[in-house]
């Protein structure tokens, strides 16, 4: 992959099979890349970011200012996150298979005495991924229906850059574990978003009328999503 830069900033270059030239700048650390149509030069290319150069850095602005999470230590009383709403964790360590349960505005976690905070924050984050493929699969195929498009699979992963994406070719879309934490609406929104672009690939005009058309809140969904706390910038991959 290509890359342009322009002083500090770094901006990848994709070239692929689009008509349309399209920036995008991506959270949480404002990260930039350039989809481009593959008969494009880079010189072009390079113009056309020189003419969002303002755009890019006011968009890295407000990402760099945007409210983070504090680091966690998955200690007794410390808030986190499911569904949008917050949760006071308990800890209870025991000698038994290691659990989490959602109970009242308590996230209980179980685990072995003298756990490690790596081991705290695994059962945690595949507690996440577990209610995430739980509720999912049933929001996709109420999408679906309404889009009337069909995906072949998905997958929860820990991205750092975006919050979904979708293959075209095998119909599969990817889903951030991050959303987890996120209120239900908001992934919905996600999941339109890449249910969308098995109808359009690209982001542009003819991709905004048809969520305008299958959900006409999403700009709000998109707006309360970036707005809510990003993680903190040393979760590990």
């Amino acid at each position: 992959m290509a890359q342009i830069e322009l002083g500090n900033i770094i901006i990848e270059v994709e070239q692929k099979d689009i008509k349309n030239i399209h920036l995008s700048v991506y959270p949480p650390d404002g990260a930039v890349k350039i989809s481009a149509p593959e008969r494009m030069d880079l010189d072009t290319i390079r113009v056309f970011a020189i003419s969002k150069l303002q755009w890019i850095k006011k968009q890295q602005k407000k990402f760099k200012e945007q409210q983070r999470e504090t680091k966690r230590e998955y200690l007794t009383k410390e808030s986190h996150y499911f569904k949008g709403k917050r949760y006071l964790l308990k800890v209870i360590e025991r000698n038994s298979k290691p659990e989490v349960i959602l109970k009242h505005s308590k996230i209980e976690l179980f685990i072995r005495p003298n756990s490690t905070l790596e081991k705290k924050q695994k059962i945690i984050n595949e507690w996440y991924r577990s209610e995430l493929k739980n509720s999912v699969p049933k929001l996709i195929k109420k999408w679906e229906k309404k889009i009337g498009v069909n995906s072949n699979a998905f997958k929860i992963r820990k991205m750092r850059t975006k919050w979904g994406s979708c293959n075209n070719q095998t119909k599969s879309i990817i889903l951030n574990l991050e959303l987890a934490k996120k209120p239900v609406e908001c992934l919905e929104y996600i999941i339109v978003h890449e249910l969308v672009h098995l109808l359009e690939r690209s982001h542009n005009e003819q991709f905004v009328k048809y969520l305008n058309k299958f959900m006409p809140k999403w700009k709000f969904y998109k707006d309360e999503l970036n707005r809510l706390p990003f993680r903190y910038l040393d979760w590990k991959y």
